[in-house]
């Protein structure tokens, strides 16, 4: 065989590689060349690519998109977290944003915090998210303070004009934002800037915040980033040291210094030269200083801020948006939320222009996630954004959240004026279903009775009925002038018991009446109660005197009933009889003659077996309180009528508008004040015979309470308990609250719809504001101006306040129904509606009136009833 065989295939071997080689690489440089050519044709391939994988992924996230879920979370008074709380929210809302399909992508992958106020509520704080993730956003780590409600879509109407805005983070991309502390509330800046929304003008501010994971891979990415440019920054500084250092050392040994220096030094042998100049060494990068937030991977996330702001009115939109941007700014610290676009001059190129409004409105409406490369965050750099607004955040009072007063309007009770933070003011009102009892406190002159006659002038407008109870009388004639129509005069009774003049006219009530068709039991049992209130009467200290009264009380009522009856109602007894039945024995038997068919036994048996074993002394005190009554001729003549044209029960279904002026505060008066008020809780007690629905509101307004619950603490107790079920809602008014005693003061704060408090001693309002958790305290209570009240009010259902509110003036607020001119027409109407006559004459009346029950008794008595009781042992 020829020894060159192999060599030749061999050699052909690598001629057929070459050429292949050769091929290869003409073919690419031939390819290259045409690409050069023909760049448009790559870049038009690639941007094809592009597109089309961009819609299919749009297409994924919108599908993906649409199996959200929304919360929204409502913190009450309490809510107080602490950071710790605040941060496992934040971890959860982090998790939320990964439970989707594993081909969602990750612009989807996103949960979103809605802050939104549109002028009808202060602030909604609304979470979305995946619908996987449901349960992980609904269990909050904040407790019983915190409600989670499943919230529907919200749409918008459109607005005439809108405006848009993108922040991302500006700075130092490892700078963390500003640490904002949560006293105050980091929200409170965002809630100033919209607090002055206002819902008639279309006025709406929406900030959106959307969470979502760090992918792991970009987070790499940036950090090999950083670490290298904190790398080359390094050996850039080193180079510029080492360079500075050379030119220092060569300077000094040019210099003339030098150059002697050298010389004189110079010897042989000495081997002096230029010295030798060490370049500093670039110092070690550390990846915590170079990385700083992004050091770590727990608990990083990517952040996406958008706001939108709208309304109807131009400038609003815009005006609105400069106020959130500077509230965002107290987040600022190395790092900052700033607004995303370009300025040229005075236009700004952002989110309402070409090209990212489009895609601005695409996350906005899909809720997607793409937020800027600098939009790195921890989780403990947003905690201010996690979490509703706290006790630390000071909430406007809007109109959403307590009504604007509309005069006339009988669903509305007149609480005052509210100035908001833009400087408005406007009156505000509670509806009057959810007002069901109100306490008012404060020093005298300070507006508390100012404020209840507003109110009552309003509701009497309105068509309301309401009695207004004022030892004082000072009242009347400031509420005459804006009462004087006559729409309302034949609404409106005066009973007037301070007897002003040489010959008044005042008014009766014949507390043991049945012209009315009143219980007899009931009757008897609010006089005993209401004796028993004003002198202290229990069964322990005064069980002889609480049986006499009763069963004094109890043949009074049967003889008046049978008067009814037998319609002779002129012919009834009074309260005056008592002493007649008690100590006249011919009067005594005719009565219990004339009655004995009405009494049950055990009273009959009293009469005959216990009666006639007491002496004398025994009646005194029950006749002593009855003496003083009839001693004071307005009450003998207010008292002494046998068919009182006063029925309270009547003015309760019927509206009308009662003022009461029982005049002084003597034992005497509270005796009188204490009957007034058993009758009022007896005839709001007797609505149990109409159906609730059909029962008509009423307002009693108790003036000065020290006063009235001096003489019937228990009565007024009780109505501030009970009332409510009768549709009677109460609004009582004192100077000091601790004054009051321990039942009404118990009963009033507990149930008080509205509680407010003029400025006062600290020691006086204390009382109020421990009930608000001193919160406004009392030392800022104290120096309140006058006519300035703290009012905490409850309206839906849901406690509004402490607020504070400047009382309304009646000449300002009523102006427009001030009617000096028919005062003395409306006084008239008043004292005729409450059947006023002249004191000469109801005295008269009140005189004679034993005899004529006198002679009713003897002229309806049974046949033989006279002598069945003469057989019986003489009861007397």
């Amino acid at each position: 065989m020829d020894s060159t065989a192999p060599y030749l295939s061999s050699r052909a071997h690598d001629t057929a590689g070459g050429q292949a080689l050769g091929l290869l690489t003409t073919g690419l440089i031939d390819s290259v060349d045409w690409l050069y050519d023909h760049w448009y044709l790559l870049a038009l391939a690639i941007a094809v690519c592009w597109s089309v994988g961009e819609q299919v992924v749009r297409r994924l996230a919108a599908r993906a998109s649409a199996e959200r879920m929304a919360l929204e979370l409502v913190s009450n008074r309490h809510f107080d977290p602490g950071l710790e709380e605040i941060f496992r929210r934040g971890v959860q809302l982090a998790r939320a944003s990964t439970a989707m399909p594993w081909w969602a992508p990750r612009r989807a992958k996103t949960v979103q915090i809605r802050l939104r106020a549109d002028g009808s509520t202060p602030f909604r704080y609304r979470v979305e998210g995946p619908a996987g993730g449901e349960r992980l956003l609904s269990i909050t780590p904040f407790g019983p303070d915190i409600t989670a409600n499943r919230a529907r879509p919200l749409v918008d109407e459109p607005r005439t004009h809108t405006v848009r805005a993108e922040f991302i983070l500006r700075g130092k991309l490892t700078s963390p934002l500003r640490e904002v502390p949560l006293d105050p509330d980091p929200l409170q800046p965002l809630v100033d800037a919209v607090s002055d929304l206002r819902a008639e003008l279309g006025d709406l501010a929406e900030i959106r915040l959307d969470i979502q994971r760090a992918p792991k891979w970009t987070l790499r990415a940036r950090r090999l980033q950083l670490m290298s440019a904190a790398r080359r920054t390094e050996r850039r500084e080193a180079q510029r040291a080492a360079r500075w250092l050379r030119q220092d050392a060569s300077g000094i040994e040019d210099s003339w210094g030098g150059q002697l220096h050298q010389l004189l030094s110079d010897r042989p042998g000495s081997g002096a030269g230029r010295r030798l100049v060490m370049p500093p060494v670039p110092r070690r990068v550390e990846p915590a200083e170079a990385l700083g937030k992004l050091a770590e991977d727990d608990h990083l996330v990517r952040v996406q801020l958008l706001v939108m702001c709208a309304s109807n009115i131009e400038g609003r939109a815009q005006a609105r948006l400069s106020q959130l941007q500077a509230a965002l700014d107290v987040f600022g610290g190395r790092s900052r939320w700033s607004m995303r676009g370009w300025r040229l001059g005075p236009w700004r190129i952002g989110a309402d222009h070409w090209p990212t409004r489009r895609g601005f409105e695409r996350r906005w409406n899909l809720g997607h996630c793409q937020p800027p490369r600098a939009n790195w965050v921890r989780l403990e750099e947003i905690t201010g954004l996690l979490k509703p607004p706290t006790v630390n955040c000071r909430l406007p009072v809007l109109a959403g959240d307590l009504p604007t007063f509309v005069f006339g309007q009988p669903e509305l009770l007149l609480q005052g004026i509210y100035r908001s933070p833009d400087g408005r003011q406007r009156l505000v009102a509670t509806y009057a279903e959810d007002t069901l009892f109100e306490v008012g406190v404060g020093k005298a002159g300070g507006g508390k009775t100012e404020r209840a006659l507003a109110q009552a002038i309003g509701w009497a407008h309105a068509g309301g009925g309401l009695v207004f109870v004022d030892p004082h009388r000072d009242s009347w004639p400031r509420a005459t002038t804006f009462l004087a129509h006559e729409h309302l005069a034949p609404r409106i009774a005066l009973v007037d018991l301070n007897g002003l003049g040489p010959n008044p006219r005042i008014s009766s009530w014949n507390p043991l009446g049945m012209h009315h068709g009143q219980t007899a039991h009931e009757v008897v049992e609010a006089i005993t109660d209401a004796y028993a209130s004003a002198l202290a009467w229990d069964d322990a200290t005064a069980p002889r005197a609480l049986t006499i009264l009763t069963a004094t009380l109890t043949v009074l009522v049967a003889v008046n009933a049978a008067a009814c009856q037998a319609g002779r109602p002129e012919d009834q007894a009074t309260i005056f009889h008592v002493r007649a039945l008690l100590s006249d024995a011919s009067f005594r038997t005719a009565a219990l003659a004339a009655v004995a068919d009405r009494l049950d036994d055990e009273t009959r048996s009293w009469w005959k077996t216990v009666f006639p074993t007491l002496s004398l002394d025994a009646f005194a005190v029950v006749l002593n309180p009855i003496a003083r009554l009839s001693s004071n001729p307005i009450t003998r003549a207010f008292l002494g009528q046998p068919t009182g044209a006063y029925n309270i029960r009547t003015a309760m279904d019927s509206r009308m508008i009662v003022w009461v002026c029982p005049g002084g505060n003597g034992p005497t008066d509270h005796l009188l004040t204490a009957l007034l008020a058993r009758d009022l809780l007896r005839a709001a007690r007797s609505r149990r015979d109409t159906p609730e629905h059909q029962r008509v509101p009423f307002r009693p307004y108790f003036d000065e309470l020290i006063t009235l619950t001096g003489a019937a603490p228990e009565t007024i107790a009780a109505m501030f308990e009970d009332l409510r079920k009768y549709r009677c809602h109460v609004h009582g008014m004192t100077q000091l609250l601790s004054r009051l005693p321990t039942p009404v003061r118990l009963s009033l704060v507990q149930n008080a719809s509205t509680l407010a408090t003029t400025a006062g001693s600290i020691s006086a309002i204390a009382s109020i504001t421990a009930e608000w958790g001193d919160n406004p305290s009392p030392d800022r209570v104290a120096t309140m101006e006058r006519f300035e009240h703290f009012v905490s009010l409850n309206v839906r259902g849901h406690r509004v306040g402490p607020v504070q509110l400047r009382g309304p003036n009646l000449d300002d607020v009523f102006a427009a129904q001030a009617r000096p001119n028919n005062v003395a027409a409306l006084e008239r109407a008043a004292q005729a509606n409450a059947g006023a006559l002249p004191l000469d004459q109801l005295t008269t009346r009140a005189a004679g009136q034993l005899g004529r029950v006198t002679a009713f008794l003897t002229a309806h008595a049974p046949a033989g009833a006279a002598v069945r009781l003469s057989k019986d042992n003489e009861w007397n």
